[in-house]
């Protein structure tokens, strides 16, 4: 008797979009016992309330969140997380994103997708921040990262004193996420680590290789927690919402 034909799935034509959040990192300015993404804050976690934001973004196929290969305290710290985990973490953040975006092409995702790469650590951000992203990059050649204009004065540090004032025109503070394809990211990246080049966002990768990234406009609230009285400010906006 012949076997029936297993049938496949047809190509897609509308790219997924995927929120990468690596959380592999130590937070060493935090001042922590611990990982500074596990600190109890509001009610939950520093990464909780991350999680819980992301999820609540209708447009994001899945939300993969990678670990450290040694973490053994996130399902304790993100109960009821319903994503996806992947302990592949590297000793860097550009590490940890690349291994992450394989993960994605292996549970399926393709070079075409989109990806916002999230810190776990920037807290308070809120779904239709993330969507508003979305709307301003998903038409986009290359895509885009939320952003501030910097309004105040910049000064470069030497020896603990000023040792220039910095023209803050056209300045802008880098948030997250930070929206790309797939593929691009994945492959700026491999060729920044190939050629030795410093990488502290994703957006840095792209563009070391010639491309322009769109700034959108963010909020001033998705504020990245790193020191200490970070986390007093993070309780107090978390508790007022």
């Amino acid at each position: 008797m012949p076997h029936a034909e297993t049938p496949t799935e047809p190509p897609r034509t509308t790219p997924r979009l995927y929120a990468l959040v690596p959380c592999a990192g130590f937070g060493e300015r935090a001042g922590t016992a611990g990982p500074k993404q596990y600190e109890a804050l509001a009610g939950s976690t520093v990464v909780g309330h991350t999680l819980t934001a992301l999820i609540q973004v209708s447009r994001l196929h899945r939300v993969l969140v990678v670990l450290s290969p040694i973490d053994a305290l996130f399902e304790d710290r993100a109960a009821g997380f319903s994503g996806w985990v992947a302990r592949c973490g590297g000793a860097t953040r550009a590490d940890t994103v690349a291994t992450g975006l394989q993960e994605l092409i292996d549970r399926g995702a393709s070079a075409s997708d989109w990806v916002l790469v999230h810190d776990a650590a920037r807290c308070l951000i809120r779904p239709e921040w993330v969507d508003a992203l979305i709307d301003d990059c998903l038409e986009d050649d290359v895509g885009g990262l939320l952003a501030l204009p910097v309004a105040d004065t910049l000064k470069r540090e030497e020896a603990a004193r000023v040792s220039a004032t910095v023209d803050r025109a056209r300045m802008w503070q880098a948030q997250t996420p930070q929206m790309f394809r797939l593929g691009m990211l994945r492959d700026a990246l491999a060729t920044a680590a190939e050629r030795g080049i410093s990488v502290t966002d994703e957006a840095s990768a792209i563009e070391a290789t010639g491309r322009a990234p769109r700034l959108v406009r963010g909020h001033l609230e998705n504020f990245k927690v790193t020191f200490p009285p970070d986390f007093e400010l993070a309780e107090r906006l978390l508790r007022t919402r």
